[in-house]
């Protein structure tokens, strides 16, 4: 599981990596990080898709997120397990405290 969150999350660094030092125009000299690029590769995208390039990004964005909670749901059922028992505890340790709490005769805390 471990490579498959690697795998994911390396072209997601990479990506939004480029993206925040092109957008800036931090390029440190390199033609790859130039505001100049970033805009000549969203709006060539933006003509292949027929779409306004400023809506691109955020595209992506929706894109990482729906990505990454598909990931955390396969995830969550690999170790569902391990998840419940995690979770019987505490819900029992709750349900014990709103007994307490909704008693016929419950005790104040300064009594």
């Amino acid at each position: 599981m471990r490579y498959i969150f690697a795998l994911w999350a390396a072209p997601m660094a990479l990506f939004w990596g480029w993206f925040y030092l092109s957008l800036n125009d931090m390029n440190f000299g390199y033609l790859m990080l130039s505001r100049k690029l970033h805009d000549f590769v969203f709006e060539l995208y933006g003509q292949m898709l027929g779409i306004d390039p400023a809506i691109i990004p955020g595209m992506v964005a929706k894109a990482c997120v729906f990505d990454g909670c598909l990931l955390m749901a396969l995830w969550a059922f690999r170790r569902r397990r391990e998840i419940t028992s995690w979770i019987k505890p505490r819900w029992a340790a709750r349900s014990d405290r709103m007994q307490e709490a909704t008693a016929a005769d419950p005790k104040l805390p300064a009594e």
